[in-house]
């Protein structure tokens, strides 16, 4: 089968692997929609691993079901979770499930961005859901996405009548943009450096936009009333959208971490104005797979828009142009790779 073998973000290469072999309560996956993540190309991570078979934003069609699997059989429309939870340890019991061990050692392989993947017992126990018949296989590999998304504002405790600073529009600021304003946000607003972001932000239900060479924190008091916002949503790791971030930040809010730094790079935080004006910080990685349910009914019901994201829709001999527009952050939103074109 094809793969596109990731060796660094400029060198993507079009393979040949063996079409995995499946064993009991396991699955065999024909991919037909992977989305490059943002995550995907965070080089500084990534490439002390290559070359691997990347790929988790997926969607497909089971081909062969294992011994033993009762819940799917071949032709059926399927998400997987690449990542699964076990459910029972203390990180899980807790609500913390992306702290889980198992989730960080669980994976399928190779990678969604080939033309099949073997679906592991856990993952077909934990993370593989139908796709609901009215969703397409490219509104499909979004669900994860949404999924973390969602677990993110869970995890802000957003509630209705909040004003929301979005920092950074890419895809992860888009989908926070529309689920904030479909979770009830009385005023939604958003920042990027990229005028191409800023109009999708525009579009897709953001109140008012920022550059982010502007004076954001008073740019946004002159757009909210005079005052900053009560739930702050970073999706860019870049210092000087931190910076802007903690600045915007208004008394009793909360700032949610939500993209990360490089590891390693420290952030100072300006502790006697946080405890003072009782500022909580958060922080979300990944999604559970309640969060993944929920995600299905956001995109299902229509209620978050994420169609109107894609921007790309590329085959694997293009993945490596695909990872360049993804890096690159310029005119792109979401770029969608089809391993059967």
């Amino acid at each position: 089968m094809r793969v596109a073998m990731y060796y660094n973000n400029r060198d993507v290469r079009l393979e040949e692997l063996p079409v995995p072999s499946i064993g009991a309560g396991e699955l065999l996956v024909r991919i037909r929609a992977s989305g490059i993540c943002g995550t995907d190309v965070m080089e500084w991570y990534r490439v002390k691993k290559a070359p691997l078979v990347l790929g988790h934003e997926i969607a497909g069609e089971v081909v062969e079901a294992g011994d033993g699997v009762s819940r799917f059989r071949a032709g059926d429309r399927v998400f997987v979770s690449h990542h699964v939870p076990c459910m029972e340890c203390r990180y899980c019991l807790s609500g913390h499930h992306s702290v889980c061990d198992t989730l960080r050692q669980t994976h399928f392989d190779p990678g969604g961005f080939a033309e099949y993947i073997r679906v592991p017992k856990i993952n077909v126990e934990l993370g593989t859901s139908l796709l609901p018949a009215e969703m397409s296989f490219e509104e499909g590999s979004f669900i994860e996405p949404v999924g973390c998304v969602v677990r993110a504002q869970r995890f802000a405790r957003l509630r209705s009548g909040q004003s929301v600073l979005v920092i950074g529009s890419g895809i992860s600021g888009l989908l926070h943009i529309q689920l904030a304003r479909a979770q009830g946000a009385a005023r939604v607003i958003a920042t990027d450096i990229n005028p191409y972001r800023l109009n999708a932000a525009d579009e897709l239900g953001a109140d008012a936009v920022i550059h982010g060479s502007e004076d954001v924190p008073n740019r946004l008091k002159t757009l909210n009333d005079g005052r900053l916002a009560d739930l702050v949503i970073v999706c860019a790791g870049a210092q000087p959208a931190i910076q802007q971030a903690l600045r915007s930040v208004e008394r009793g809010g909360t700032l949610l971490f939500f993209a990360p730094t490089a590891a390693g790079v420290e952030v100072p935080i300006p502790l006697y104005d946080f405890w003072r004006d009782e500022i909580t910080i958060a922080t979300s990685y990944a999604a559970s797979p309640q969060d993944i349910v929920e995600a299905i009914e956001w995109i299902r019901s229509r209620r978050i828009h994420v169609r109107e994201m894609i921007t790309h829709r590329l085959t694997l001999a293009e993945a490596g142009m695909g990872f360049q527009l993804v890096a690159s952050a310029q005119d792109s939103i979401k770029v969608i790779l089809d391993p059967g074109r």
